[in-house]
């Protein structure tokens, strides 16, 4: 693909080059064919993308002409071709005309107005291509923020967005769960629906219905409805969880729970689609108020007797019900009494995780299913590059094979949601690239999609800082050991293999990328120097640890971090869960100073 074609992202699946170029220059005319309805969100981009020279007028012989045509290629599907005389746009659907546009606007910036003639014939591998932001892990974005990576997202032709909630969302009569979490109101989420849908991406509502309930079931109010009350549920990777997570399936009191909170989340938006969550309920694994029901009837049976009941819930309110499928698939014989139009979120997060298993088992029952890989940035400090591209790669590969209908790109906030959104931004213009087109994209690397998707050209750095984490001599799952050599306690042991050399590694290779990354005044490169911050601290805790750092110098290191957190967190956050985020440096901030 030559020239500037090449540039594109997402790839386009057909692009012929032909001979010449079409100037588009400060002024024309450009004509709209269909309802006003289909043709705004097209019309609204290259409006902001040609500047206030250019009319949109019936012209009968217009410089760009757009129209809406049955049976063009398929839904969200477009043909573009610009000819030495103009251009021109066709596509069957609103969403399809969107994306016209969106290349269209693409090739402007990247060629300065000197448009290549060529012919490109375009078409999405998933229905549906999505995005995932945790906001329960301690922070909430500022509307300008979550507008801003909506715009970015569009240009990335995503077309669902989700925000993962926990506690985040204002509902009516538990503002002692929310009250210092700067949450979403009703009239945030609204106006985010309607940003969203100008945009052609449906905002789909969030909420977590089973487990992951925490900051609900620590307090005395909602305790009671608690599986494990006192906590204590075992966990896979060893330890217990110390505090209740979980709802009891067996209490009739956690339906009405939900639906009021159902009845209070759900009318802000305009999607048909809810994501009720459910996912790693192992308090149904510990001594709590089912263990006699889980001893007689199975730990799968209660936990999809549950999620029906969540179902019949989300169905009277007019809704279709996502779930995450992680319980459910270590159940295979009761994937086929899942409700027939449930929708299963196959998510796992590891370069090897089994999408083609999971996905074959999916496909067989017949249950609509998404496969939902991570950015990796979570856990990370600064994520990790290499992990998230296999491991995005693998899920768009397996569930373009069986035929999954989605593929949602997951961004979590584990241990604080230490990580700027920098860290998160070439997860998903990766994630984006490969839900547009697998085969076309596949070439796709981690810096040109984090440019892609707004860091400022910032995106060779964050890509070679998120791969740093393989140079400590010790890598691990779900997170990085740079991680948590910064959080850990004294009394934890080291992986073995990290040692004071391979640390020394991590910080001159940290010193080579900050010197070679452009200078920049921006969000993202005040974000990339807090990533560098992170990562020296972890690595001077590191040594420390190992009994050759100094320990004098790490507690102002420490202040000083948590002081650059916090200004950097307000560049694009809210002010609730700061001082929870921080509050997870205090152990090792008071044991160093001790």
């Amino acid at each position: 693909m030559p020239s500037f074609l090449e540039s594109l992202l997402p790839r386009p699946r057909k692009c012929s080059r032909g001979g010449g170029e079409f100037a588009i220059g400060s002024s024309g005319t450009v004509r709209f064919e269909g309802a006003e309805a289909d043709v705004r969100p097209a019309r609204d981009r290259l409006r902001a993308a040609l500047g206030a020279g250019w009319r949109f007028l019936p012209s009968a012989s217009p410089d760009l002409l757009f129209r809406l045509v049955p049976e063009v290629a398929g839904p969200q599907s477009y043909r573009l071709r610009i000819e030495r005389s103009g251009v021109r746009a066709e596509a069957e659907d609103r969403a399809g005309l969107f994306y016209a546009a969106v290349t269209l606007a693409q090739l402007l910036r990247l060629s300065k107005g000197l448009l290549p003639v060529c012919e490109i014939e375009d078409a999405p591998d998933f229905p549906v291509r999505g995005a995932m932001l945790d906001i329960s892990r301690d922070k909430v974005p500022t509307m300008a923020t979550l507008f801003w990576l909506t715009e970015r997202l569009a240009d990335l032709k995503v077309n669902q967005f989700q925000l993962y909630t926990e506690h985040a969302f204002a509902y009516a009569g538990h503002e002692e769960v929310w009250r210092d979490a700067s949450p979403m109101t009703g009239a945030e989420i609204r106006e985010l629906d309607a940003f969203c849908r100008a945009r052609c991406i449906e905002l789909v509502p969030n909420q977590n219905s089973f487990g992951h309930l925490e900051r609900w079931l620590v307090r005395p109010r909602y305790n009671g409805l608690a599986e494990l009350p006192k906590g204590g549920a075992p966990l896979p990777w060893g330890g217990v969880h110390e505090k209740p997570t979980s709802l009891c399936p067996s209490d009739p009191r956690c339906g009405e729970f939900l639906a009021g909170l159902y009845d209070d989340l759900l009318p802000n938006f305009t999607s048909r689609l809810f994501n009720v969550g459910c996912d790693e309920t192992f308090d149904l694994r510990g001594p709590g108020r089912s263990r006699e029901r889980v001893a007689r009837e199975g730990e799968g049976r209660v936990y999809l007797d549950f999620l029906k009941k969540i179902h019949a819930l989300v169905a009277a309110r007019g809704r279709t019900m996502a779930f995450w499928g992680d319980i459910i698939i270590c159940h295979p014989e009761l994937i086929s009494e899942l409700p027939r139009d449930a929708v299963a979120l196959e998510w796992g997060y590891e370069a090897g995780h089994p999408f083609d298993a999971h996905g074959a088992r999916f496909a067989a029952s017949g249950i609509p299913f998404y496969v939902c890989p991570g950015t990796s940035s979570w856990n990370s400090l600064a994520g990790r590059t290499a992990n998230m591209l296999a491991n995005v790669r693998l899920a768009a590969e397996n569930g373009r094979r069986h035929g999954a209908c989605g593929l949602l790109m997951t961004d979590w906030g584990d241990g604080g949601h230490w990580q700027p959104l920098a860290v998160s931004l070439a997860g998903f213009g990766v994630g984006a690239c490969a839900a547009w087109g697998v085969d076309a994209n596949r070439d796709v690397d981690a810096a040109e999609a984090a440019d892609a998707c707004g860091s400022g050209g910032g995106g060779a750095a964050l890509a070679a800082l998120g791969d740093v984490y393989r140079l400590c001599g010790a890598l691990r799952g779900n997170g990085t050991e740079l991680f948590q050599l910064l959080f850990r306690p004294r009394a934890k042991p080291l992986l073995a293999g990290v040692t004071p050399e391979t640390l020394r590694a991590v910080l001159t290779r940290v010193d080579e990328v900050v010197a070679a990354a452009p200078r920049a005044e921006s969000i993202a490169a005040r974000e990339t120097e807090q990533v560098a911050r992170l990562l020296r601290t972890a690595c001077h805790r590191g040594l420390v640890l190992l009994g050759v750092g100094h320990v004098a110098g790490l507690v102002s290191e420490l202040d000083a971090l948590a002081e650059s957190h916090a200004e950097v967190w307000r560049l694009r956050n809210r002010e609730g869960g700061l001082r929870d985020s921080i509050a997870r440096l205090d152990p090792v901030r008071a044991e160093c100073a001790g």
